[in-house]
């Protein structure tokens, strides 16, 4: 399964699509300015995101971003967040999930590991 295909990925601040199916919130904080009715998610599922620590980490180390994802992923190796990994991926089963987040770069956060740990690809 290409996760790409299996998990797009839309902005909160955009409006919904009809083709979305069930919208997933895969931010740690809450979206700034955005209301629940806006953001339009089924779920907010904080136990597949990168952890405060990681977070702040990340932020003071942006050009470290292999080792962000490798941190990343042995956060995902925790049982709470592999059984969220295990719930998107049941979701996925049943239909189209749309991972939803307020991150401005979306190729540069936490969304390809995510992604690809879904899919179950090896980076």
């Amino acid at each position: 399964m290409k996760a790409a295909d299996t998990f797009p990925v839309r902005r909160v601040y955009d409006p919904p699509g009809e083709a979305d199916g069930v919208r997933v919130l895969v931010d740690r904080l809450w979206p700034r300015g955005i209301s629940k009715e806006r953001a339009a998610v089924d779920e907010w599922l904080k136990a597949v995101t990168p952890s405060g620590e990681l977070r702040k980490w990340f932020h003071r180390h942006r050009d470290e971003y292999e080792e962000f994802g490798r941190r990343y992923r042995a956060e995902l190796e925790g049982p709470e967040q592999q059984d969220g990994i295990e719930h998107l991926r049941e979701l996925a089963a049943a239909g189209k999930v749309t991972l939803v987040t307020a991150v401005k770069d979306v190729e540069h956060g936490h969304l390809p590991t995510l992604r690809a740990v879904l899919a179950g690809e090896r980076i």
